[in-house]
């Protein structure tokens, strides 16, 4: 096939239907982990992470949402939950009210800690202990560039 073909070469499906898999095995695999053993979600478990690497684990959940890959109806779904649990507070953003931010509570950051290990070794396992380190480094290069190039698309709508 040549460079105006519709269609990917022999090279470029092989490589596709490998991203595919690990794009929609990957996070399915992860879930069932993370519900049998902590009863929680891979994204719940992203929005734990990604609340308790914030300063002073608070963010806004426009952010929040952003950095979660996540609609906000998902995302506020999510913190109804979280709250109810009390591992997370909203409250207003005090330096602009038409925010609101999320803090993550002492509890929200138990159930990350309990959380963690089972899930650190299933992504270590399914991940990294497949690769050399020198794969490692590339694949990272690799998706680093996929992932600039995905964010910089414009959104549908």
């Amino acid at each position: 096939m040549d460079s105006q073909s519709p269609w990917l070469d022999d090279d470029q499906q092989e490589l596709w239907q490998a991203l595919l898999t690990v794009v929609i095995a990957l996070p399915a695999t992860l879930d069932r982990q993370l519900q049998r053993d902590a009863g929680i979600s891979n994204f719940e478990y992203g929005v734990l992470a990604r609340l308790s690497m914030a300063d002073e684990a608070t963010m806004r959940l426009g952010d929040l949402a952003r950095d979660c890959d996540s609609a906000q109806p998902r995302l506020s779904k999510v913190m109804d939950r979280f709250e109810a649990r009390d591992w997370v507070a909203r409250r207003p953003d005090p330096g602009d009210g038409r925010y609101t931010l999320a803090t993550l509570s002492d509890a929200g950051r138990r159930k990350l800690v309990e959380s963690a290990p089972g899930h650190v070794a299933q992504v270590k396992r399914l991940v990294f202990d497949p690769l050399t380190a020198a794969q490692r480094r590339h694949l990272s290069a690799a998706l680093t560039r996929i992932a600039a190039t995905v964010r910089q698309e414009p959104e549908a709508g």
